[in-house]
C-alpha cells in the first residue's frame, strides 16, 4: 500500500484535475498525517499509520516559504492557477488559520494576482467563527459532503469527534452560496460491507440537500489514487456523469473528475 505525505508548509506545484496548475500549501506536519476525519479512501493513509512527530508550520514560516516559492515561480515564468489549501490532514484545524488566509491574500494579490486561493475542507471546523470568515474571504470555499447518512459517514469518513450532519449542512448554508460542495462517490466493500454511494437512496437526499444549501458549484469525484483500505472501487464515469446530470437540471453547475 503506497500513501502520499506531503512536504510542509508548500509543496508542488502539481496539476489538479479540478482545480489547474496548483501550489499547495500544508498547514500539518511533514511527516505525518493530522485529520479530523480518517477516510478509508484517503489518498495520505489512515491516522494511526503516520504519526507526525514534527510539529505544524507557524504561521511565519508557511507565509516566508509561501513567498520564496512564488518569488522563485515568477522568475521562473510559470505561475500557478490556484494557491490550494490542502495536504496532510485538515488545515482548517490550524489554530492561525484564519490569519494564514490573510498572509496568502496578501503575497497572491503581490505576485500572483490572477491565480485563486482555495481551501480543500472536511467541514468539520466551520462551528469556529474565525474559520467561517476566513472561508468567506477565498475564492474557491470547497467543502466536503460525501453523503448525508449518518452510517455512512461514520462508515467511511469517520470523524475522530463528535460530528453531526445536520449541524454541518446548516453551517454550509450560512455561507450564502459562497459555497462548492465537493462530494467522493464510490463502490465496493470495506469490511464486508457496501460502501456504494452512488445508489438512488444515498443521491436522492443528497441531490435535495445540496439543492437547500445552494451552493456555487459542485464537483464529483472518485478514486484516483492508491487507498488505504481494500476492496474499494472507483464509481464508472457513467454513474458520476448520471449524478452530474441531474446537479445541472437543478440549476447548479457541476464538474465530474474520473
Amino acid at each position: 500500500m503506497s500513501t502520499i505525505i506531503y512536504p510542509s508548509p508548500i509543496f508542488g506545484p502539481v496539476h489538479s484535475r479540478r482545480l489547474g496548475i496548483s501550489l499547495g500549501i500544508n498547514l500539518m506536519p511533514a511527516d505525518g498525517k493530522l485529520c479530523s476525519f480518517d477516510c478509508i479512501y484517503c489518498e495520505c493513509g489512515f491516522n494511526a499509520d503516520h504519526r507526525p512527530t514534527q510539529p505544524i508550520p507557524t504561521r511565519e514560516e508557511v507565509a516566508d516559504k509561501l513567498e520564496q516559492v512564488l518569488q522563485h515561480m515568477t522568475t521562473e515564468g510559470q505561475l500557478p492557477d490556484v494557491l490550494t489549501f490542502a495536504g496532510n490532514g485538515e488545515p482548517t484545524g490550524h489554530p492561525h488559520f484564519a490569519e494564514i488566509i490573510g498572509d496568502t491574500i496578501r503575497l497572491r494579490n503581490q505576485y500572483c494576482p490572477k491565480a485563486k486561493v482555495c481551501v480543500l475542507s472536511n467541514s468539520t471546523m466551520l462551528h469556529r467563527q474565525q474559520v467561517h470568515d476566513a472561508l468567506m474571504m477565498v475564492d474557491d470555499n470547497i467543502l466536503k459532503l460525501d453523503t448525508v447518512s449518518p452510517q455512512y459517514i461514520q462508515k467511511v469518513d469517520r470523524p475522530n469527534a463528535q460530528y453531526d450532519v445536520k449541524d454541518i449542512i446548516e453551517r454550509m448554508k450560512a455561507f450564502n452560496g459562497h459555497i462548492i460542495i465537493q462530494t467522493m462517490f464510490m463502490c465496493g466493500q470495506y469490511q464486508g460491507e457496501s460502501v456504494d454511494n452512488t445508489t438512488e437512496a444515498y443521491v436522492a437526499p443528497w441531490l435535495e440537500t445540496v439543492k437547500q444549501i445552494k451552493p456555487q458549484q459542485v464537483m464529483v469525484y472518485t478514486i484516483d489514487r492508491e487507498t488505504p483500505a481494500q476492496g474499494l472501487k472507483k464509481a464508472s464515469r457513467e454513474q458520476l456523469d448520471a449524478i452530474r446530470d441531474r446537479v445541472i437540471a437543478a440549476g447548479i453547475p457541476c464538474s465530474a473528475s474520473y
